[in-house]
């Protein structure tokens, strides 16, 4: 199902574009990532947002709605701040703390800038979540000792292995990205000092040959793949190719596997989409274990993983309630523009009668004069309520009292126009789609 979803990073600002485009979604973002697939959006009504972005999700993926409701998990306002400052802590990941995730919430900032639906309420979300993510990592010792998913892939394929043959066995990966970056060293920490790489290009080959130069790392072009891993015993597999890369039909002609092995081939495939097809797990000589696989490494500690999800809990909460006052602070924003047209409208209608009182040949500097000071007046007059509508969370005020204030201010200076913001919202996105 997560393949069927996933969504590769190239094309986020278009998923971006077209779900903003949909009628009640104003701001949207995407987190793809091997281990997850999550839409994150500011919607003008819950029940109808939900709605589009799942009718969306079936339409880009060809999965019908009722199959990706059995499969999908909502989430709304703060509980969705919750997790995905979680996600960023690393409590939600495969491996407790793995750094990885963190990275990947980054990537999202860093493609979204610029993107007219990557907004302010989305943006500023994700970038709380980096904050949380780094305070986590640094204030407790999550990461101590927690590995990321390539590591666990490496300690999986050990765990396969008769301990016999763990010096002869012939090492494959395919793929030197970051996932096979990490691959290849944590291999080299298990004590490796060979493995071939298949890689499209050999450039990040010869980077990390250089990187870790007691190890003998042989390249080889993607055009060799199948005679490579027919020389090898366990094979990893981690690039973005959208198809597999291992069907049954060119895995059932490969020599077998050593006998220091059992004469067993293994796979381990830490990609999405697969690299490795499910059909490969029909053959009795293959193994074949993927990113789900993974949990039976990280089972064992659970209790210390417990103890340090508690810890993280703490500055999540924390900040969760810090962003959720700056969000919800942005309320009045509608009011604070309203405000300030009223009483701008009001100097200058003020203004063109002084100015006419004091007929056409005024000086310009006493034309400036009289409107630095008009300016000036309603500046000051305005500093007070104005105060009283920000609410960031720096001084004593709380946010009922600020909402409050701008009730007030709404029904003292008539600011409410007759449509509601959100009605007028929503008219003026079916309009703008019906064009």
């Amino acid at each position: 199902m997560r393949e069927k979803l996933a969504i590769p990073e190239a094309e986020w600002p278009r998923a971006i574009a077209e779900l903003c485009s949909l009628n009640h979604i104003e701001e949207a973002a995407v987190l793809s990532t091997c281990n997850r697939m999550e839409i994150y959006v500011l919607a003008l009504s819950q029940h109808r947002g939900v709605k589009e972005v799942m009718e969306w999700m079936s339409k880009t993926s060809s999965v019908p709605v009722s199959e990706l409701n059995q499969h999908r998990f909502l989430l709304y306002n703060n509980d969705a701040t919750q997790h995905l400052f979680e996600v960023a802590a690393g409590l939600d990941s495969l491996v407790l703390g793995e750094g990885q995730i963190l990275a990947q919430v980054k990537q999202v900032v860093k493609v979204g800038q610029g993107v007219n639906g990557f907004g302010r309420n989305i943006s500023g979300l994700f970038k709380h979540a980096i904050t949380v993510g780094k305070r986590v990592r640094t204030e407790t010792n999550i990461a101590s000792g927690a590995v990321s998913v390539s590591s666990a892939a490496v300690e999986l394929a050990f765990m396969k292995l008769p301990e016999a043959s763990l010096d002869n066995t012939r090492m494959l990966v395919i793929g030197a990205g970051k996932m096979g970056k990490l691959v290849i060293k944590h291999l080299v920490a298990k004590g490796c000092k060979k493995m071939v790489v298949v890689n499209r290009t050999e450039e990040r080959v010869a980077a990390i040959r250089e990187e870790l130069k007691d190890t003998e790392i042989i390249y080889k072009p993607l055009s060799e793949m199948l005679t490579c891993a027919g020389e090898a015993d366990v094979v990893f597999t981690s690039t973005a190719s959208e198809t597999p890369l291992f069907l049954k039909s060119n895995v059932k002609d490969l020599p077998p596997a050593s006998q220091d092995v059992g004469g067993r081939r293994i796979f381990v495939d830490i990609s999405v989409p697969r690299n490795v097809g499910s059909c490969v797990s029909d053959l009795e000589y293959v193994r074949v274990y993927n990113v789900d696989d993974l949990k039976e490494v990280v089972a064992a500690n659970k209790e210390d993983r417990l103890r340090k999800a508690m810890e993280a809990q703490t500055i999540i909460a924390e900040e969760s309630k810090q962003f959720e006052a700056w969000r919800d602070s942005l309320e009045t924003v509608p009011t604070i523009k309203k405000l300030r047209a009223y009483a701008e409208r009001i100097r200058l209608a003020e203004l063109e009668k002084c100015l006419g009182k004091m007929g056409d040949d005024i000086p310009k500097k006493t034309r400036r004069a009289v409107d630095d000071l008009s300016r000036g007046i309603v500046n000051k007059l305005l500093h007070g309520p104005m105060q009283h509508l920000r609410c960031d969370g720096n001084d004593s005020r709380t946010l009922s009292e600020t909402l409050e204030n701008m009730h007030a201010l709404n029904r003292m200076f008539n600011l409410d126009t007759e449509i509601s913001v959100l009605e007028q919202k929503i008219r003026a996105k079916v309009e703008q789609n019906q064009k």
